[in-house]
């Protein structure tokens, strides 16, 4: 069978490439054909989307100076990282035509016998603040099957009217599976039947991923990987380095991220990046991905959850392992990061949770 798969693949970050990249090797391993719709809206394409992501930032937004400031230091780094990204997409996954709004979806529908919305916060506001059903298969016809696989809203508060749209979108669906407890709790009370399953990348163990590694440091480091700012994630990491004696490294692809603790690894190679999270002696992170990912290759990690509202999905996955010891609640506690994780229970229960999704899935599929 042919899976066509709409999720937010092109946004500048590992994360958002490696589900996509995960979620096309899965379904292969099925014996199925996938293919990610090359769908970029106008407002997440790294040529402009500082243009619209600036209208959300109210504190940089609010006078025509600051206004110019954010944008002449922030959007060559994301044309940079961008390019950098699409390079990767265009080698890694099997893509079909760009789209660019949804009109064209709807007048040029990729063929497929499933179509599926896949993973990450792709239920979640776009750049601009909207929200686009188009990440709800509102392209297809009502004859065309369509399931969704670990998706997740990203945030658990919603208006009326937000509640409503998920509501609506979401009774077309003939399989409905999300990534977090919280996204499990919020389509229950829609009414709608629900499985909670692993994020794709925890499908494939580390023998999968290693196909894609490449080259890391030989010697020991302590590894960060930020997505948010704050400041406390780099001090912490310091007073690690300090203690430990072992080099920081921070792994990014924004040139920014060089005025923060530890020496940058400018990077755009997902294999680099696995490696990188591989052979670290630690990882200082407030990332999802970067966090299933050391669950996955057994790597020590600290987990300094971010100080926004996306920290739910982050939770999710220490609670499922029991792993919630791992989230750093006092900045002086250095010892954390070189406590032992029993690995042994977190891979039965990784395994456990990965027959069990891959089995949801298959049958989501074939069904």
């Amino acid at each position: 069978m042919k899976v066509d798969i709409i999720t937010r693949h092109a946004i500048i970050n590992y994360g958002s490439l490696l589900q996509a990249l995960a979620t096309q090797d899965v379904i292969e391993s099925m014996g199925h054909e996938a293919e990610i719709i090359d769908y970029i809206r106008p407002d997440e394409h790294y040529s402009n989307r500082e243009k619209y992501s600036i209208k959300r930032k109210p504190e940089w937004n609010n006078n025509p100076i600051k206004r110019m400031i954010y944008l002449a230091l922030r959007q060559p780094q994301s044309r940079f990282a961008g390019k950098g990204f699409e390079k990767e997409r265009n080698r890694l996954l099997r893509m079909t035509r760009r789209y660019s709004d949804k009109q064209d979806l709807i007048n040029n529908k990729p063929k497929a016998d499933v179509y599926m919305t896949g993973s990450d916060q792709v239920w979640g506001p776009v750049e601009n603040g909207d929200y686009d059903d188009a990440y709800f298969l509102s392209f297809t016809d009502d004859s065309d099957k369509r399931i969704s696989y670990a998706s997740s809203f990203g945030r658990t508060e919603m208006t009326d009217e937000v509640f409503q749209f998920y509501k609506s979108n979401l009774s077309r669906y003939s399989h409905i599976s999300v990534r977090e407890n919280s996204a499990k709790s919020i389509v229950e009370s829609m009414g709608f039947d629900v499985n909670q399953v692993l994020d794709p990348t925890l499908l494939l163990d580390r023998n999968h991923w290693k196909q894609y590694f490449e080259a890391a440091p030989k010697q020991k480091y302590i590894l960060i990987y930020q997505i948010n700012n704050d400041k406390k994630l780099g001090e912490y990491a310091e007073r690690l380095s300090a203690k430990t004696g072992l080099p920081i490294i921070r792994i990014g692809a924004a040139l920014h991220y060089a005025a923060m603790p530890g020496k940058l690894k400018l990077c755009f190679s997902m294999g680099e990046f696995l490696s990188y999270i591989d052979n670290a002696e630690c990882l200082i992170t407030d990332s999802f991905h970067g966090t299933a990912f050391a669950i996955n290759f057994n790597t020590p990690f600290v987990e300094i959850l971010p100080n926004n509202k996306t920290g739910t999905r982050n939770v999710s996955i220490l609670e499922l392992t029991g792993l919630t010891e791992r989230i750093l609640r006092d900045t002086n506690n250095l010892d954390l990061a070189m406590e032992k994780i029993d690995f042994d229970s977190v891979n039965q229960i990784i395994a456990e949770e990965r027959k069990r999704s891959r089995d949801i899935f298959k049958k989501m599929i074939e069904e």
